[in-house]
């Protein structure tokens, strides 16, 4: 039997700055496909991990491996390509809506398509005209919904989300949660999804916890 190579194997991965330890060492793996949520209380160190995935921090000790090769040993162009960081706090860009989600594709010399980009605003329940919306117009729960939806214009092999729901409404919050889990099931990407919703959690995936306690070892 052949085993399963998974898309990502995060080893013994730990993080400290000065004498402060913000992420204790942590193993674990994501398979392809896979939805995983991140809990754990503030300070327990969801947020340096992604930060660590996306390759904006260093891991002080442990390793890395996208499909079974070292992220170090991957140009760092390559792994951009594959991970994708959505924080909770969005940063927007430009003027308009159309400026954030047609960067994916200007950065990969293709032109957008405007009925592409109107057909994703109403997956998540943003109406079409909201294309050429001026950014400063957006409430926090349009501006969270824009910046994942520029993510996922060309989905990535790793999506990792902090708290991309904060500023929703229970039935948006159900509705980013589905087109996830959808875009998941039909693209080679795995999610790895911070949240201190206990109620959003609750929904059968697999879920790794952080403590306070294992940050402060």
């Amino acid at each position: 039997m052949v085993m399963e190579i998974p898309a990502l194997a995060v080893r013994d991965v730990s993080y400290r700055l000065a004498d402060k330890v913000l992420l204790a060492p942590l193993s674990f793996t994501l398979r392809q496909h896979e939805f995983v949520w991140l809990t754990g209380p503030s300070g327990s160190g969801k947020t340096t991990l992604l930060k660590i995935l996306a390759a904006l921090l260093t891991p002080t000790t442990g390793t890395i491996a996208f499909r079974g090769e070292e992220i170090t040993a991957l140009k760092p162009e390559t792994w951009r390509q594959q991970v994708s960081y959505c924080c909770q706090t969005p940063q927007l860009f430009g003027e308009s809506v159309y400026d954030n989600l047609a960067f994916p594709w200007q950065i990969r010399q293709r032109r957008p398509e405007k009925q592409a980009l109107r057909a994703s605003l109403a997956q998540l329940n943003l109406a079409p005209s909201m294309l050429e919306q001026p950014i400063t117009d957006l409430s926090g729960g349009e501006r969270q919904r824009v910046a994942l939806l520029r993510n996922l214009q060309f989905p990535p092999a790793i999506l990792l989300l902090d708290e991309v729901t904060s500023a929703l409404d229970a039935e948006n919050k159900a509705r980013v949660k589905q087109v996830i889990r959808q875009t998941a099931q039909q693209q080679p990407m795995s999610v790895l999804w911070i949240s201190h919703d206990p109620q959003e959690t609750d929904d059968g995936s697999r879920v790794i916890a952080l403590t306070r306690m294992e940050a402060a070892q």
